[in-house]
């Protein structure tokens, strides 16, 4: 767990997972009570690494589409900064693949073709993933996929930040 235990108006409940721009845990939003995704990057973050993580909420906050992750809020606390997600009650594509059972062949079109969705969007918008892999993908409980970390994204407006 954090040395927090409350950002803003989220109360942080558990980690969920780590990765290469920081922590992502498990809160409750307490105005609208419901539970949210908190990306957090460490206090140890650099300005470089700060610039990035801002970035990929502003490039979240553009994309409003049913496949892709829906940004709620972004924030600051003391020297952390965090970024407020749509929590998503599933697994990840990666354990979709391996899980116990194979996917039919009409699950598997299915997703890819919901993928397709997803990505043809954010192309709409002029926003290419560039980092688009299973571990990147949640299939929700009801089977649909909901596509998220958009941290190496690239837009054309910003061509020169890769």
């Amino acid at each position: 767990m954090p040395s927090y235990q409350q950002l803003g108006r989220y109360k942080i409940l558990q980690e969920l997972g780590r990765g290469g721009m920081g922590e992502v845990y498990l809160a409750e939003d307490t105005n609208l009570g419901r539970s949210v995704a908190i990306k957090v990057l460490p206090a140890t973050k650099k300005e470089s690494l700060r610039e990035r993580f801002l970035r990929e909420a502003r490039v979240s906050a553009r994309l409003d589409n049913p496949y892709v992750i829906h940004l709620h809020d972004v924030g600051q606390q003391g020297d952390t900064d965090y970024i407020v997600m749509e929590y998503v009650r599933g697994k990840t594509l990666r354990d979709a693949i391996e899980g116990s059972a194979p996917l039919s062949t009409d699950e598997t079109a299915r997703l890819f073709w919901e993928i397709g969705q997803g990505i043809e969007y954010a192309h709409k918008m002029h926003v290419i993933h560039r980092d688009l892999k299973p571990e990147n993908i949640m299939v929700t409980d009801e089977g649909h996929i909901k596509i998220m970390d958009f941290g190496l994204a690239w837009q054309e407006e910003q061509a020169r930040l890769t």
